[in-house]
Protein backbone atom coordinates (compact mmCIF):
# COMPACT_ATOMS: atom_id res chain seq x y z
CA UNK A 1 0.00 0.00 0.00
CA UNK A 2 2.86 2.35 0.91
CA UNK A 3 4.51 1.72 -2.49
CA UNK A 4 1.24 2.43 -4.28
CA UNK A 5 0.90 5.82 -2.57
CA UNK A 6 4.54 6.68 -3.36
CA UNK A 7 4.08 5.65 -7.01
CA UNK A 8 0.93 7.79 -7.26
CA UNK A 9 2.69 10.81 -5.70
CA UNK A 10 5.68 10.44 -8.04
CA UNK A 11 3.37 10.24 -11.06
CA UNK A 12 1.46 13.35 -9.90
CA UNK A 13 4.69 15.33 -9.43
CA UNK A 14 5.99 14.24 -12.85
CA UNK A 15 2.74 15.15 -14.58
CA UNK A 16 2.63 18.56 -12.90
CA UNK A 17 6.27 19.22 -13.81
CA UNK A 18 5.63 18.24 -17.43
CA UNK A 19 2.60 20.53 -17.61
CA UNK A 20 4.50 23.50 -16.20
CA UNK A 21 7.37 22.84 -18.62
CA UNK A 22 5.01 22.73 -21.62
CA UNK A 23 3.37 25.99 -20.55
CA UNK A 24 6.80 27.56 -20.18
CA UNK A 25 7.75 26.46 -23.69
CA UNK A 26 4.57 28.04 -25.05
CA UNK A 27 5.81 31.36 -23.72
CA UNK A 28 3.11 32.32 -21.25
CA UNK A 29 4.08 30.40 -18.16
CA UNK A 30 1.60 29.20 -15.57
CA UNK A 31 0.14 32.63 -14.75
CA UNK A 32 -0.15 33.87 -18.32
CA UNK A 33 2.21 36.77 -17.63
CA UNK A 34 4.30 38.04 -20.51
CA UNK A 35 8.03 37.60 -20.30
CA UNK A 36 8.56 41.21 -21.44
CA UNK A 37 8.17 43.82 -18.71
CA UNK A 38 7.64 47.39 -19.91
CA UNK A 39 10.05 50.06 -18.75
CA UNK A 40 8.84 53.38 -17.36
CA UNK A 41 9.31 55.26 -20.67
CA UNK A 42 7.52 52.44 -22.59
CA UNK A 43 4.55 52.67 -20.21
CA UNK A 44 4.35 56.48 -20.58
CA UNK A 45 4.57 56.23 -24.38
CA UNK A 46 1.82 53.57 -24.50
CA UNK A 47 -0.45 55.62 -22.23
CA UNK A 48 0.14 58.80 -24.23
CA UNK A 49 -0.73 57.01 -27.48
CA UNK A 50 -3.89 55.44 -26.01
CA UNK A 51 -5.01 58.75 -24.49
CA UNK A 52 -4.42 60.64 -27.73
CA UNK A 53 -6.52 58.09 -29.67
CA UNK A 54 -9.35 58.25 -27.14
CA UNK A 55 -9.57 62.06 -27.14
CA UNK A 56 -9.31 62.91 -30.83
CA UNK A 57 -10.67 61.61 -34.10
CA UNK A 58 -8.24 60.90 -36.99
CA UNK A 59 -8.60 64.51 -38.17
CA UNK A 60 -7.42 65.80 -34.81
CA UNK A 61 -10.76 67.36 -33.87
CA UNK A 62 -12.24 66.45 -30.49
CA UNK A 63 -14.49 63.41 -30.59
CA UNK A 64 -18.20 64.10 -30.25
CA UNK A 65 -19.74 62.22 -27.38
CA UNK A 66 -22.32 59.73 -28.62
CA UNK A 67 -25.74 60.45 -27.14
CA UNK A 68 -27.34 57.21 -25.92
CA UNK A 69 -30.82 56.83 -24.54
CA UNK A 70 -32.76 54.03 -22.88
CA UNK A 71 -36.23 53.86 -24.39
CA UNK A 72 -38.94 51.92 -22.55
CA UNK A 73 -42.23 50.66 -23.93
CA UNK A 74 -44.78 48.08 -22.76
CA UNK A 75 -43.31 45.67 -25.37
CA UNK A 76 -39.67 46.04 -24.38
CA UNK A 77 -36.68 48.34 -24.08
CA UNK A 78 -34.21 49.73 -26.60
CA UNK A 79 -30.89 51.50 -26.22
CA UNK A 80 -30.35 53.87 -29.14
CA UNK A 81 -27.55 56.30 -29.93
CA UNK A 82 -27.22 59.21 -32.31
CA UNK A 83 -24.25 60.30 -34.35
CA UNK A 84 -25.41 63.52 -35.94
CA UNK A 85 -28.76 62.76 -37.60
CA UNK A 86 -28.14 59.00 -37.86
CA UNK A 87 -29.52 56.67 -35.23
CA UNK A 88 -28.27 53.20 -34.29
CA UNK A 89 -30.02 50.65 -32.12
CA UNK A 90 -27.34 49.43 -29.70
CA UNK A 91 -29.53 46.78 -28.09
CA UNK A 92 -33.15 45.75 -27.76
CA UNK A 93 -34.83 43.47 -25.28
CA UNK A 94 -38.46 42.35 -25.41
CA UNK A 95 -40.57 42.39 -22.27
CA UNK A 96 -41.84 39.11 -20.87
CA UNK A 97 -44.47 37.69 -23.21
CA UNK A 98 -43.12 39.62 -26.24
CA UNK A 99 -40.68 38.81 -29.04
CA UNK A 100 -38.59 41.26 -31.08
CA UNK A 101 -39.24 41.22 -34.82
CA UNK A 102 -38.69 43.50 -37.80
CA UNK A 103 -35.56 45.08 -36.34
CA UNK A 104 -33.91 47.74 -38.49
CA UNK A 105 -30.87 48.63 -36.35
CA UNK A 106 -29.28 51.31 -38.54
CA UNK A 107 -27.24 53.39 -38.65
CA UNK A 108 -29.90 55.27 -40.59
CA UNK A 109 -32.10 58.34 -40.32
CA UNK A 110 -34.92 56.10 -39.04
CA UNK A 111 -34.68 52.79 -37.16
CA UNK A 112 -37.44 50.46 -36.04
CA UNK A 113 -38.13 47.51 -33.80
CA UNK A 114 -41.41 45.64 -33.43
CA UNK A 115 -42.32 43.89 -30.20
CA UNK A 116 -44.88 41.18 -30.89
CA UNK A 117 -46.89 39.76 -27.98
CA UNK A 118 -48.02 36.17 -27.64
CA UNK A 119 -51.55 37.59 -27.80
CA UNK A 120 -52.76 41.09 -28.67
CA UNK A 121 -51.41 44.03 -30.64
CA UNK A 122 -47.75 44.49 -31.55
CA UNK A 123 -45.88 47.58 -30.44
CA UNK A 124 -43.62 49.32 -32.95
CA UNK A 125 -40.92 51.75 -31.88
CA UNK A 126 -39.70 54.16 -34.56
CA UNK A 127 -36.58 56.03 -33.51
CA UNK A 128 -34.98 59.10 -35.08
CA UNK A 129 -32.47 61.72 -33.94
CA UNK A 130 -33.37 65.26 -33.03
CA UNK A 131 -30.67 67.64 -31.87
CA UNK A 132 -28.27 64.70 -31.67
CA UNK A 133 -30.49 62.77 -29.22
CA UNK A 134 -32.64 59.68 -29.88
CA UNK A 135 -36.39 60.34 -30.05
CA UNK A 136 -38.92 57.47 -30.09
CA UNK A 137 -42.45 57.25 -31.43
CA UNK A 138 -44.56 54.32 -30.25
CA UNK A 139 -47.42 52.89 -32.28
CA UNK A 140 -49.51 49.77 -32.01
Amino acid sequence: MKRLVLAWAATAVAATGAGVAVLGLLGNGLTGASSHVLTGPEVRAALATATARAVATPTGSPARPRQEKLIRSPGGTVIASCDGDRVTLRSWSPAQGYAADGVEPGPARVTKVEFEPEEGEEIELTITCSGGRPVARTSS
